[in-house]
């Protein structure tokens, strides 16, 4: 495993197929829950109404939105994996095999894993960095999510000239 901090393109080349960062451990509560439901207008009881979910769910509480769960690997990828050399930013490609796999309950612990599973420099100097990611829920036996992470990192074009 690579700590965060930066690595070269050609180490991170290197590095296809192995695990690259496992990001801190992260309480999901239920403010943190409220807050996407008001910010995404998803205010489904099972999110937010820890009385009803107890009674009326087997979850025994209220549970994360499965999209807050995968909107967390936006801050978990950058204290888990090195940034390129030469690069300056990190931008969404999209997602492929989005899977939801068991539910985050108020209050659990999760991590994220990240597996590099391609790098491609463009011609642009644009790097295509592909990671097989996974939520894992702690104490749990199956992971809140698994997913293929598509980014890229941009080149620093201040440096240019």
């Amino acid at each position: 495993m690579v700590s965060a901090g930066t690595i070269s393109i050609e180490k991170a080349t290197e590095l296809v197929g192995e695990e690259v960062g496992v990001s801190k451990w992260r309480i999901v509560s239920q403010e943190m829950i409220d807050q996407f439901a008001a910010a995404t207008d998803d205010h489904q009881f099972i999110h937010t109404d820890p009385e009803r979910a107890a009674r009326e769910t087997p979850y025994g509480g209220t549970i994360a939105h499965g999209f807050l769960s995968l909107s967390l690997l936006s801050t978990m990828v950058f204290e888990a994996v090195p940034l390129l050399e030469g690069t300056s930013m990190g931008v969404n490609f999209g997602f492929e095999r989005i899977r939801f796999l068991a539910p985050v309950r108020c209050g659990a612990r999760i991590r994220a894993r990240f597996v590099l599973a391609a790098l491609n420099v463009r011609p642009s100097g644009i790097v295509e960095v592909n990671y097989d990611v996974s939520v894992e829920i702690e104490n749990s036996l199956k992971p809140a999510l698994t997913a293929q992470w598509l980014t890229l990192a941009m080149p620093d074009r201040s440096r240019d000239g």
